[in-house]
């Protein structure tokens, strides 16, 4: 997945907690050999080419790409698994997995669970007593600083992902033309329960644009967003005041 993952467990049995989290890891490193579009022999890589049926892939392949589908769907095209005319699911394989990864160590009896992959946050639980998780957004336009803390507090679930420019460039791509989405935007951060969704919403926001963009997340469900231009204006949704802290 070219990232790195990184957790913070809290509570639960000691061991059991162990073997979750050797399984998540584990689980992490099978995903990027299924899903990684470098390696020539990935289930994917050969599906794309046409040596592998759908029904010959891992089950989790069939998995991706339908909750894939469903986002094209929600998002009316404006989130994609293909890049350049070639299936590319890797905008959702990232969120999906974390998330993935963060609910079998919930699973094992961990009380507070924290799983970042590149950036892109779900949380589960609480890290103690009184004391909700936190999640720094950096500022795209100011490096080295915050552009807003997210509180999971009241939250059993939560995650944050964000998508734009400042950290590995023009890599977004407008799926209407195949290349790469020209916007005002330098950034989109989401919040939402589940990162698989969030990190799905947050690329087709940016691709969308800050005015498009913010009307369409506006429009979903138990979804909050922040949204920085390249001219340092900052938009967001109604409710996200409710959501910083």
């Amino acid at each position: 997945m070219g990232t790195v993952f990184s957790f913070d467990v809290r509570g639960g049995e000691p061991g059991a907690v162990r073997v979750a989290l050797e399984e998540a890891v584990a689980g992490l490193h099978r995903v990027d050999e299924v899903f990684s579009t470098y390696r020539d022999g990935s289930q994917l890589s050969r599906l794309a080419r046409g040596e592998l049926a759908l029904e010959e892939c891992d089950p989790e392949v069939a998995e991706v790409l339908e909750l894939g589908a469903q986002a094209e769907r929600l998002s009316d095209g404006w989130f994609s698994t293909r890049y350049q005319g070639q299936l590319d699911p890797t905008g959702i394989v990232k969120g999906w997995s974390a998330e993935r990864a963060a609910r079998l160590l919930r699973a094992a009896g961990a009380t507070g669970v924290s799983v970042n992959g590149g950036g892109d946050v779900q949380l589960l639980g609480v890290p103690g007593p009184q004391r909700p998780w936190r999640v720094g957004v950096s500022d795209p336009i100011r490096p080295g600083g915050l552009a807003a803390v997210i509180s999971a507090a009241g939250k059993d679930e939560l995650a944050v992902a964000t998508s734009g420019t400042s950290e590995r460039g023009t890599h977004i791509v407008d799926p209407s033309t195949g290349r790469s989405a020209i916007t005002d935007l330098v950034a989109v951060t989401v919040v939402a329960p589940q990162l698989t969704w969030a990190d799905c919403w947050a690329t087709a926001a940016f691709a969308m644009g800050s005015r498009q963009g913010l009307r369409w997340l506006e429009s979903l469900p138990d979804v909050e967003a922040l949204l920085i231009t390249a001219g340092d204006e900052v938009r967001c949704t109604g409710g996200l005041a409710s959501r910083l802290g």
